[in-house]
Parts: structure tokens; sequence; C-alpha cells
């Protein structure tokens, strides 16, 4: 059986590669979209705390040898990082308007990417799955790479653990009422300058932990923010600013997008993104799950 010329396990497999695709994307999006729900900061250094979070990844994989020690490091020291950015550069600018932390924010991805490329190189370095998670798995239409089952499974766990997190904790609960009202928070003695630094943190340290996944699928390299950090954007308003659910549906839909277009149409795959993206803002200003000030 053939759809448009194509066979339908073919077109199967590719959904499925949109998906371990979206997982980076939702990874990425959720980062965002928790900052800007939260915080009202345009992140735009957040494509470098994920090519940051990838090198730092690499670099212990290189001394260990361990892949799992790689996957927990990298997103902790994007997480630190994150907090110290926040602390130390981005707090100072609250209530001077969207325009200075996005400024800043964006000066300082270049500084990021430029110490990167002191640092490791311009060339970039070459990263392959771990061992134990190469080869394929027969998923009933075909051969599908191992590696790829595995950022599925663990986007899930990540994703669900977050979930709970936001839901059912008091910090989580905390989150979600300083998203649609902070004046309120602080008037019952919160202070919320300490939920925005652990928002920053866990943003970013999202951030680095989608680099390290996303190494074995495209390599290292100094450049590799700058697409991801414009995805992400489409990611976060396609699925609403500051929804969780709504990133995570985003990422899956932006990556069966972008999975089918390279198959039928592979030079209008980038253009594909942002065409779904002015769809879904014609239909829905908000997104497909945004609300006004909600975390939700």
């Amino acid at each position: 059986m053939t759809i448009a010329g194509f066979p339908l396990d073919l077109l199967a497999m590719q959904v499925v590669t949109g998906v371990a695709l979206g997982a980076i994307y939702i990874l990425v999006g959720i980062g965002l979209s928790l900052i800007f729900g939260l915080m009202n900061v345009v992140n735009f250094a957040h494509g470098a705390f994920f090519m940051v979070g990838a090198y730092i990844g690499v670099f212990l994989y290189g001394l260990t040898g361990n892949f799992w020690l790689s996957l927990v490091a990298a997103p902790l020291a994007m997480g630190v990082l994150g907090l110290a950015v926040e602390r130390v550069l981005v707090r100072p600018l609250y209530g001077r308007g969207i325009d200075d932390p996005l400024l800043l924010t964006f000066g300082l991805s270049y500084v990021m990417v430029e110490s990167v490329r002191i640092a490791f190189g311009l060339t970039g370095l070459p990263f392959g799955a771990p061992p134990a998670l190469r080869g394929a798995v027969d998923i009933g239409i075909g051969f599908f790479p191992l590696y790829r089952l595995f950022l599925i499974g663990f986007t899930a766990l990540v994703v669900t653990a977050l979930y709970l997190f936001i839901e059912r904790t008091s910090f989580g609960l905390i989150i979600r009422a300083g998203a649609r009202d902070p004046q309120i928070v602080q008037v019952l003695g919160i202070d919320i300058s300490k939920i925005w630094l652990v928002v920053f943190g866990l943003g970013c340290g999202l951030a680095g932990l989608a680099g390290i996944l996303a190494a074995p699928l495209q390599g290292v390299t100094p450049e590799m923010g700058i697409p991801v950090l414009a995805e992400a954007f489409v990611v976060t308003v396609v699925g609403g600013m500051g929804s969780l659910a709504g990133a995570v549906l985003a990422g899956l839909l932006v990556g069966i997008v972008v999975s089918m277009t390279s198959l039928i149409a592979p030079d209008l795959t980038k253009m594909a993104i942002f065409a779904l993206m002015a769809l879904v803002l014609l239909v829905r200003p908000r997104g497909l799950l945004g609300r006004a000030g909600a975390l939700g």
C-alpha cells in the first residue's frame, strides 16, 4: 500500500523518526517556555546552553568513557551556570522591560560560542552513540536505531518527572501561582526571586540535557545551537507560552513536520516549521494550549 507514491511502512518510519527528533525539541522548548512563561525573559542564550551542554557531555565522556555520567553532569553543569547567569546578569534587569534581558542573553550567546571556539577549536567534535545503545531494533514496520528509541523513552521519563514536580509538589504549586500572578505570591510572603532563580536554572539544565542527547545524532559544533534556538522558539510559540503540555505537543508536531518534509521536499524543511507556526497562530493566537500567564 502506498500514499502519495510512498510505501506506508516508509511513512510510518518517518513518523517515528519525527517523534525521536521531536524529543529534542520538547526538552529545549520546555526550558525556553518555562523561562518565558514565568519570568517574561526571552532567553536568546538558550541555544548556547544547548551547545555548551553537548560539549561538556562529550568532553566528560572522553575523559571517563561513561555516557551515563555525562548524561547527568551536562544538565547539572548547565543548570548551575544558569543559576549564576540569572543571579549575576539577568536579575539586575528585572523591571526594565523585555528588551534588556533579550539583548543581554543575545550578547551572552556570542560570548559562550566564542569561548567554546577558543577552548575546543572551530571544527567541532565527533560523537557517536554509546556502545550499549548502538544497532537497530525491529519495531514491526522496520528496523529503527536503538539510540533514537532510547531518546524517545528517556524524554518521556524526563517530561513525566517534570510534570509531577510542577503539578504534585508544593514548590511546583508556587511556580504555577507565580506564573499566574507573581504579585499575589509576593504578598503571601514568598520570595519570588528564588523561584525565578530555580526556574531559570531548570530551563538551562534542560537545554544542556537536550544538547548531550542530540550530540550522537548531529555531532558537536560551536554553531549547533543556532538552528535549535529558532526551532525552540517555534515550539514555544506553537505550543503556547508557558505551557508544559503545549511544549510537548508542539515539539512532537514540529519533529514530525520536519521528518515528513525532509522525505517529501527536503529543500522546504526549514520553511515548513515556520509555515506551521504561522498557521497555528492564525487559528489560535496564543498557541495550541497557551493561556495568559499559565504554565499548565
